[in-house]
């Protein structure tokens, strides 16, 4: 089971728990991105960090525009640019 529609928590899964009474692993599971979901948007986000960074961004910039951290970004920017080489 897995949720139907993405959008961000306001509460966190121990919080969720304790209203409910169930465990939060139970919450974290009925709550969870399909796999295959979070994999084409994770490929698409590496996809568009190194479309950027040929456009010569910074880190920062891209990790803004693509909405994750600037260590993702620079995980991202890595691997694009050791498969270019």
């Amino acid at each position: 089971m897995s949720a139907q529609a993405q959008r961000k928590r306001t509460k966190t899964a121990r919080e969720i728990a304790n209203r409910f009474g169930i465990s939060e692993r139970t919450v974290r599971t009925m709550i969870a991105e399909p796999r295959d979901q979070y994999l084409a948007r994770a490929k698409y986000k590496r996809k568009q960090a190194a479309e950027l960074r040929t456009q010569r961004l910074s880190i920062r910039k891209i990790a803004e525009k693509i909405g994750v951290s600037k260590s993702s970004t620079g995980r991202y920017v890595q691997e694009y640019e050791k498969r270019s080489n």
